[in-house]
């Protein structure tokens, strides 16, 4: 067993006009003898266990985890330069400005590209192959589908302005399949008996050193984050999402990850991965102690207000949990109604507080579920 204090990253290449780093393979037994570490990862698996748990009290979860998907889409696209904002991804694409348009399609490429990877681990665990076909998803029809979509990298790539002048330079593509094997059989090892908060944060950092797609790899080795904790049994909902820990401190999230190629400091970057764990567990459930209190506010409370009509406007709010953003049309199918009821409906959740108009004009008219939707921001 080797301890991870005396981890060792790697090693930097010299090339033609630049460095690129070669990493050690990490397919090995690790051991944690850091006693901040280990304090800080028996917080975060309390609390992830606690997330988990709350999950299951809040009624129809289902609704919800569309939401906590898009709110993940949205924000490491964020990370990565798109510019929708999570109201925007909730709406329509047409509803859009046409320049707003090509950051929305991302957004939504990668929240199919979450369900496409979530519905697969039914049957595929996290191999490579899972990886690719996740990244083929990922870039399907958007910026960067030029890019080798499903495909590993088959020429040097790096992040920064020009290679001579890269902030990083990941392994050159020969070393990309070896590297990347030694990845998979590190996640599906479970004879290391490394703590699994531990071990994805390694395979992450591992990942976003490897690089080993042309594009995309930072929205890949994100969203992996996700289906480990899935794939090993940690969660049953896809309800923990670090980007937004990463995006408000992405400074350290950068800083840390090059410490450890620079000087083997794969502890800092644990405690700092764990540090997020924590944070956004806590996050997460509040949010559904919010959701809960919302519920009972309308649905047991407000909604009685409108006597008769308390059937189809259980309905509505129960269909609003999951799309939040409404015109006229949606809500007819949503509740098979005339457009007249429609409108009628609408105009009592106006009155409710329930829903607010976005445009201001007198056709075409939008509405947003905004205290539901704030509880997501």
């Amino acid at each position: 067993m080797k301890d991870i204090k005396n981890f060792k990253a790697g090693t930097w290449l010299k090339q033609i006009e630049y460095r690129s780093f070669s990493p050690n393979l990490i397919h090995e037994s690790w051991v944690l003898s850091d006693p901040a570490i280990l304090t800080l990862l028996s917080q975060a698996d309390r609390n992830l266990g606690k997330l988990d748990a709350f999950s299951d009290l809040v009624p129809d979860i289902d609704f919800f985890i569309k939401m906590h998907v898009t709110k993940e889409a949205t924000v490491s696209s964020k990370i990565e330069g798109t510019q929708t904002s999570f109201q925007e991804a909730l709406a329509k694409e047409e509803d859009l400005d046409p320049e707003r348009r090509d950051d929305w399609q991302e957004v939504h490429a990668y929240i199919e590209a979450m369900n496409q990877a979530i519905q697969d681990m039914e049957k595929l665990p996290i191999y490579t192959r899972l990886i690719r076909k996740t990244h083929a998803v990922l870039l399907d029809g958007v910026r960067g589908q030029e890019k080798l979509p499903g495909e590993f990298r088959n020429s040097q790539n790096w992040i920064g302005p020009s290679l001579k002048h890269a902030v990083f330079v990941p392994p050159v593509h020969t070393e990309v399949h070896a590297l990347m094997s030694d990845l998979e059989k590190f996640i599906h090892d479970d004879q290391l008996q490394i703590p699994h908060l531990v071990k994805i944060a390694m395979v992450h950092y591992q990942f976003e050193t490897i690089h080993p797609f042309l594009d995309g790899n930072g929205r890949v080795g994100r969203l992996l984050i996700t289906l480990y904790l899935l794939d090993k049994g940690l969660l049953k909902y896809p309800t923990l999402y670090l980007s937004d820990y990463f995006e408000r401190n992405r400074r350290d999230y950068y800083d840390n990850l090059m410490r450890v190629r620079e000087k083997d400091a794969m502890g800092e970057w644990i405690a700092f991965f764990l540090k997020g764990v924590i944070e956004t567990t806590a996050s997460g459930i509040r949010t559904f102690q919010e959701i809960i209190s919302l519920r009972e506010k309308y649905e047991f409370q407000e909604l009685i207000k409108l006597g008769k009509k308390q059937g189809d406007a259980k309905r509505l709010i129960t269909a609003l949990y999951r799309q939040p953003i409404v015109d006229v049309g949606q809500v007819e199918k949503m509740l098979d109604v005339h457009n007249s009821t429609a409108n009628r409906m609408i105009r009592d959740f106006q009155e409710l507080g329930i829903l607010e108009e976005l445009t201001g004009f007198k056709r075409n008219r939008i509405f947003a579920f905004k205290e539901y939707i704030n509880l997501f921001r």
